[in-house]
Formats: C-alpha cells, structure tokens, sequence
C-alpha cells in the first residue's frame, strides 16, 4: 500500500511518500481500507517529536480515519467485510490506504454521512464533545467562550454548546473566520485582532466573566481568559495551537473560585470506553439531526499531505481538513 512515512523525527517536509506492508488483522482487529484521513493540529507534532509520546519509526502519523472493512480478525463477530466505519487507532497509523485496528476502536456510520464527512467527525469533534459534556458539564444558559472558533475543533465546540444550549461566543482572529463561526450557531463574536478581548467578554456576559471556556490555542489567550472566569467557570484546557504553553497564577483560581480542567480525549477513550461510545452515538443522533455537522475546508490526495499538516499547524484552517488515498 501506498502511506506517507516519518523515518525519522524532524520536519514535516521530510515525510515520504512510498510503498508499505499491508496491514494484518490480529485478533479482535479489523483491516480498513480507508477513504477518508482526518488531519488534526498533533500530526505535525507527532512527525517533529513533540508529542506527548514517540512510536518507533517508520511510522504513518495521523490516528483519524473512515473507510470499509476488508478484512476481520480471529473474534471479530460484531463488523463484517464492507461496513463502512470511522475510527481512531491510537495517534498514528493513517496516513496511509489501509490501517489495522482494534474493533473497539471503529464505530458503525450512518449512511447519510459520507466517507469525507466520517473522517472529519471524530477526533476534533469527540475532543469538543467530550470536553464539554464530561468534563464542564456545561449547562443550558450558560456562557460558553471558544477560542480559535473557525477551526476544526473550535467549530464544533460552537455547534455542540449550541446543541447543549449554551450561549456561544466565539473568539476568532479574522472577519472571516468570524461570520463563519456565527453561521455556524455562535450567538456572539469577538475578533481579538480588532478588540480588547477581556474588556469584550466582560461586556457579553454583563460583567459576570465566562461560565466556561474552550482553549485549543493557550498563549496569550489564555492569559486572558484566566482573568475572565465567572465564579464557579471551568477553563478547559485543550492544546496550544497558539505555539505558546502558559503558566496559570494560581492565586485568580482561589480569588475567582473556578476550575482549570484539563481535556485528553485519546486517553478518555481508552479509560472510559462506554462513555466514549454513549458520545459517539450522541454525535451520530446530531448529525442526523443537522445540528453537529463538520465543515470540511480543504480535501488532499495522500500524496500531497505534507502540505496538509503544514496548512494545519500555520492555523490556515476553516472548519476541518481531509486527506483522501
């Protein structure tokens, strides 16, 4: 099969393009030939050696994937050959035409979804989920803020908190990505380019500060944000796009009364199985539903993922990106 290989860490410019064994169901596992690659801002970090783990090289990085079974493994009784299915075999693996994986990993698509929309669905928008519904436990009426709002997961942490009822204002860094985040469901907007953004949240939320924010981007942001907490806020910690990873006064959560949570969906899913599951069957009912829907920006051949992963981690994104073979 044809895959784009890391042989070594370093640059993203250094992947190559070439042949690699098929893969092989082990017991429990499944071959998928895969349609559709999600790309997500830690492939890039994954390739440079930056990521909170290191496989072996030669590796395919990218973990998010839909396709077709083609092939069960010893046990395997609950998929047979040609479903269709999205998956995420841990972290890496990919990038590549076919993938093999645990079946507890790969989840049945509705037929309406196709195989672009599968592959941009679950890890962005499983991280949104699962931040906001395990872990802030957000509830209706409250002010929902979401940093970097027009990006894979920014977005579908707006089109979630709609869904959940919050009130959603979105913090974007463009006009553009903007009005893409308001028709997406933001009730509110605040270009930090443009505005002050503590002085713009406090003035969305009458003063009150935000019941709960989103952080994918850290840095300065988030210095901000932690000045902006309503008492009893949850700051979701989720990645650090901005390239910055800032250091929390500990003292505003004591004097503020809020929470700091820290969000690692890939762990989640691995340490809590039947919640993960119960959240993707959610996320297919809103789909279904149109309510959570994501928005493919840009779609690349495989061969050309190098420049996926760059657009990716230069913060050019607009919704989701994809990769097909």
């Amino acid at each position: 099969m044809k895959a784009l290989v890391c042989e070594a860490y370093g640059s993203v410019d250094d992947l190559v393009y070439r042949d690699m064994p098929d893969p092989v169901a082990s017991k429990g596992q499944v071959v998928v030939n895969i349609k559709g690659i999600g790309v997500n801002f830690p492939d890039g970090l994954l390739v440079e050696g930056k990521y909170q783990f290191k496989p072996e090289c030669p590796f395919m990085p990218g973990g998010e994937f839909a396709g077709e079974i083609t092939e069960l493994g010893e046990g395997v009784s609950t998929f047979t050959v040609g479903d269709r299915v999205l998956g995420y075999f841990p972290s890496f693996g990919a990038y590549a035409e076919k993938i093999a994986g645990p079946i507890e990993s790969a989840f049945k698509i509705p037929d309406s979804m196709s195989f672009e929309t599968a592959a941009a669905l679950m890890c962005a928008t499983g991280t949104a989920h699962h931040a906001l519904k395990q872990r802030a436990q957000l509830q209706p009426g409250e002010n929902l803020v979401v940093l970097g709002a027009a990006g894979g997961t920014g977005i579908a942490a707006v089109q979630i908190g709609k869904a959940m009822g919050a009130r959603v204002i979105a913090v974007c860094s463009t006009a553009e990505k903007l009005a893409f985040a308001k028709a997406q469901g933001a009730d509110e907007g605040i270009n930090y380019t443009e505005q002050d953004l503590k002085q713009a949240i406090k003035d969305l939320t009458n003063g009150q500060g935000a019941d709960v924010v989103y952080d994918a981007v850290g840095g300065d942001a988030f210095d901000v944000c932690s000045r902006s907490m309503a008492w009893n806020g949850r700051l979701l910690i989720v990645g650090f796009a901005s390239g910055r990873i800032p250091e929390l006064p500990v003292n505003l959560t004591l004097v503020k009364g809020y929470s700091v949570v820290g969000i690692f969906w890939g762990t989640f899913t691995q340490k809590q199985p039947e919640d993960h599951a119960e959240n993707m069957r959610e996320l297919f009912q809103w789909f279904e539903e149109g309510k959570v829907v994501p928005v493919v920006d840009t779609v690349f051949k495989l061969k050309d993922g190098i420049q996926a992963i760059k657009k990716i981690t230069g913060r050019d994104v607009i919704g989701k990106l994809v990769i097909t073979p």
